[in-house]
């Protein structure tokens, strides 16, 4: 069924590495998550506050005879460069990687040892789900991030075991493959698809672990929700630049669906209706789909307004920073500064 190197016999510590910045109240429901894990191996929890001016020191605190816990401090240099801080201070031979806006379900690093006793990788990723008490905005955005009719189910699905990217809201890393790559770049986002890359071209493989989801809140706002799209596209164009074998077709979807469809609102100047009624059907589908899972109209509708602002954000992000990369010789650095953070002294 896989090519996963070996069993593993040797029962693995595990380390939780969360960065966090101005979350405390978040930090708090994700450790109450974590303290009712079913699991009954060794694992730890750190925590690395990346210079923030709310700290969770006290919450952490609260949390401290309950479960092996570490609380570090540092200067702001973004959450790659926390994870690899929280990496080289932690003990585990296996990290978890996660943001601090996600909680897990009991069963989460039961699921995760499972996978790994049986099917060893030095890097994993799961998928995110929604729970009920989600809001309808975040319903209806995690529909548009997750399902298999937008993304893909790029950001998981079963079919890509073996081949997967894993995002570092939810993600396995070995001590090793943290030694052989050094862990996250500066670019943010796209650190974890780019940690992926290297990855493999160092010998190692990732893997999807369909039962170790996380229920994912993204603290966002339609606005909030843009950018952050946006900001994907871009980063994709300048991964596409760094690791010319990852391109692939399936990048210029979005944009090719914004071409499409301004294509088709310029035909019904001479009448032609066909082209208009495909993008129909699937806005349709979309609205169904969305409302078969989440029970809401309401959602199915919202649904369709982040499909097209995930199309829209991400398909001119990669436009855009594709040709800006195409045209000029300054390397990505320093085109697009606010996609990097400085390098600090871990």
């Amino acid at each position: 069924m896989n090519n996963y190197s070996k069993l593993k016999t040797s029962p693995l510590k595990y380390s939780f590495i969360v960065p966090v910045y101005n979350r405390p109240e978040e930090v708090r429901e994700l450790l109450e998550s974590i303290v009712e894990q079913s699991y009954m191996g060794d694992f730890e929890t750190l925590i690395i506050e990346d210079g923030s001016t709310l700290s969770s020191k006290e919450v952490v605190e609260t949390f401290a005879d309950r479960t092996k816990i570490v609380y570090l401090e540092k200067e702001n240099s973004g959450p790659g460069d926390s994870r690899n801080y929280g990496m080289q201070r932690a003990s585990g031979d296996y990290f978890i990687i996660l943001d601090s806006d996600c909680l897990l379900p009991p069963h989460y690093l039961e699921s995760v040892d499972d996978f790994l006793s049986h099917h060893y990788v030095d890097c994993f990723g799961g998928p995110d789900a929604a729970t009920e008490h989600f809001t309808d905005l975040q319903k209806a955005i995690n529909y548009a991030m997750t399902s298999l009719l937008t993304t893909g189910g790029i950001r998981g699905n079963k079919h890509h075991v073996g081949k997967f990217e894993p995002r570092s809201f939810n993600m396995g890393l070995s001590r090793k493959a943290f030694s052989l790559t050094g862990g996250f770049g500066r670019i943010h986002p796209g650190e974890d698809p780019d940690l992926s890359i290297r990855l493999w071209k160092a010998g190692l493989q990732t893997a999807f672990v369909e039962e170790a989801f996380v229920y994912h809140k993204r603290r966002i706002s339609w606005y909030k929700y843009y950018i952050q799209v946006k900001k994907f596209g871009q980063t994709r164009a300048i991964l596409n630049r760094w690791h010319k074998e990852s391109r692939k077709l399936v990048h210029w979807l979005p944009t090719l669906f914004l071409i499409g469809f301004l294509f088709s609102l310029g035909m019904l100047v001479i009448g032609q209706w066909a082209f208009l009624f495909v993008y129909v059907a699937y806005f349709l589908l979309i609205f169904a789909d969305s409302k078969r899972l989440n029970h809401s109209s309401k959602i199915g509708i919202w649904s369709i307004w982040a499909v097209c602002i995930q199309f829209y954000a991400y398909g001119t992000g990669f436009l855009g920073a594709t040709l800006r990369l195409f045209f000029s010789k300054k390397e990505p650095e320093a085109l697009f500064l606010k996609l990097f953070f400085k390098n600090k002294k871990l």
